[in-house]
């Protein structure tokens, strides 16, 4: 897993600050003043008095209600601010959206973050009676400027695209975006160009959190979901009314309503043409305890024995769905390769349907992490030619695992193909320093790190460790560094290496999507010798784009849906 993720925003409860404005200015006892004046220094005293309709009630939630007048006449005021008040605040009977109330109090400021919001500490609330509803203020498209409208209740007809749910389940956010699905800048920008820093802030600009109104950390339930289940990446919505904030780093809409959702499809999975056929999967964490139903929780991956079998059914209905000749795995709990380990496990349940499944034994490891990669192929199918190699030392230590190569050839054919399973290190940021801290260039932690180990890997194979002198070889699995990229850029540009999806003309390819971005963590790369034989490319989108509650430790959708946090990938060749 190349990221660990942290939390968007702390829960704790809002915090009254220093008065916002200068002094006093005269003003006459109990008129009321037009909220889009306040901040505008033109009659802020101590105290004020403002009048206007209940747009949204958040009390218990969020410490506070909202409260919206008629406007000032300036369009580039909010006419709308928070009424600071707990649910313990004395209001007037029958308080609520919708009430036209009177409120007496000094302005002040409220931090969430490192935001502030322009807000009322009231010291009385009413009178109050009932009033006009206020309409939302409707918008077709993204608009130029978010400050105008803060705190006030709008409505967004234009479709809105679901680009992350990360937090949905911890803080009740849904990430979406106007302009459709957004891509890690690095994915597609060479890192500290201005195309990177353009694409950042295009995201940036377009990107919207839409909240349940709530500080509640793991809320129970999301009211504005209206009991459907977390949607995928990639769903539409539509009709997004309620208030507008600056909350936590973002904007965000307080949602009042439930949403129109237009759920994306799930995908087939995917059909490549050619002759053999070789997929590449990191399976999160595969561990299971002491392979004799005992040792949970285990140090990684499930917690019970029961939510281990739940994982490996996942596992099993991704690889079967792939339907490979040969398969690069990461993320298996490094156990040895007797009968309960975990690749033997695993092996075991893709066999029980009558399958050929073998997999390789390079006799130990590869490597001493606590996760390493593996081969798997299917012997009726296709045969291992020569032994196993392994790149230990350097990088290759306590940090990314350790390569594993193999040749393979099609049953009846003579033409050798060389299969490498690689997963560099993570961009977490423990224990990094140097070289290998954040640049903030958008690479993460041991950017270094895995640049050096693509160098290491490419000049390794230029040995012919297993034997093979053909070139063909293809370098598969989780380098845990986006297409355009350090280590990546390195492998194509001086390493001569060459994409499979570009090769293969597929566009906008995924397999990872982070805080509402997506992209590539997962590759293939060809030799080329090898570019020829290629005859297609695939990703089957079975985990990037679902929610996290779908997979074994949630509410265990069943299927291969939320197998892992990677998607896998899947080649056609033919030799």
């Amino acid at each position: 897993m190349p990221h660990r993720r942290s939390s968007t925003r702390p829960r704790v409860p809002l915090l009254l600050a220093a008065l916002l404005f200068a002094p006093p200015l005269a003003l006459a006892d109990n008129a009321p003043v037009a909220i889009g004046s306040l901040g505008r220094g033109e009659a802020v005293p101590g105290q004020v008095v403002v009048e206007g309709v209940v747009t949204a009630d958040f009390r218990p939630g969020l410490g506070g209600f909202y409260l919206q007048d008629d406007g000032d006449g300036d369009p580039a005021t909010p006419d709308a601010l928070l009424v600071q008040a707990g649910a313990d605040m004395a209001v007037p009977p029958g308080f609520g959206p919708g009430m036209h109330c009177r409120i007496s109090g000094g302005l002040v400021e409220v931090r969430a973050g490192a935001d502030r919001l322009r807000a009322l500490a009231p010291s009385r609330i009413g009178p109050c009676r009932e009033g006009v509803p206020v309409e939302a203020v409707r918008l077709a498209a993204l608009p130029e400027r978010w400050e105008p409208l803060e705190g006030m209740r709008v409505r967004i007809d234009a479709p809105l695209t679901v680009t992350g749910t990360h937090a949905l389940e911890r803080y009740g956010e849904l990430t979406v975006s106007f302009a459709g699905r957004q891509w890690q800048p690095s994915e597609l920008a060479l890192p500290g160009t201005p195309e990177h820093t353009r694409l950042a802030t295009a995201n940036a600009r377009q990107r919207l959190l839409l909240d349940d109104g709530s500080g509640q950390r793991d809320p129970k339930s999301i009211p504005y979901l209206g009991g459907a289940t977390t949607p995928r990446v990639g769903s539409i919505v539509r009709g997004v009314e309620g208030i507008l904030e600056r909350r936590h780093g973002s904007w965000r809409i307080q949602v009042a309503q439930p949403l129109q959702l237009q759920p994306a499809p799930r995908p087939q999975p995917p059909r490549v043409p050619g002759t053999l056929k070789v997929a590449a999967f990191n399976l999160e964490n595969l561990f299971n305890g002491d392979g004799r139903g005992g040792g949970f929780p285990t140090r990684r991956g499930a917690k019970t024995q029961a939510a281990m079998h739940a994982q490996l059914a996942k596992l099993v209905a991704t690889v079967h769905g792939l339907d490979p000749d040969i398969a690069a795995l990461m993320e298996l709990e490094n156990d040895g390769y007797g009968p309960e380990s975990s690749i033997a496990q695993l092996v075991d349940a893709l066999n029980a349907g009558g399958a050929q499944w073998r997999f390789v034994d390079p006799g130990q490891g590869p490597g001493s992490d606590a996760i390493r990669v593996g081969l798997i192929y299917r012997a009726d199918r296709v045969s291992p030619k020569g032994e196993p190699a392994v790149l230990e030392g350097g990088p290759f230590g306590e940090r990314s695992r350790v390569p594993l190569a193999q040749a393979f050839v099609r049953k009846g054919g003579r033409r050798d193909l060389v299969v490498v399973a690689n997963h560099f290190k993570s961009k977490g940021c423990s224990e990094a320093s140097g070289d290998d801290a954040d640049r903030r260039d958008g690479q993460g932690c041991w950017n270094a790190l895995r640049v050096e180990s693509a160098r290491r890997l490419h000049a390794w194979l230029r040995t012919a460790p297993v034997g093979s002198r053909a070139g063909r070889v293809v370098l598969l699995g989780d380098f845990n560094a986006y297409a355009m990229e350090d280590p990546l850029h390195w492998l194509r540009s001086e390493g001569g290496w060459v994409d499979a999806f570009a090769a293969a003309k597929v566009e906008r390819p995924w397999s990872y999507v982070y805080d509402g971005l997506s992209g590539r963590l997962d590759h293939a790369l060809l030799s080329p010798a090898l570019v020829p034989a290629l005859r297609g490319a695939a990703e089957w989108h079975v985990n990037a784009d679902e929610p996290d509650d779908a997979g074994y430790a949630g509410r265990n959708e069943p299927g291969p849906w939320r197998s892992s946090d990677h998607d896998p990938l899947l080649l056609g060749f033919h030799l």
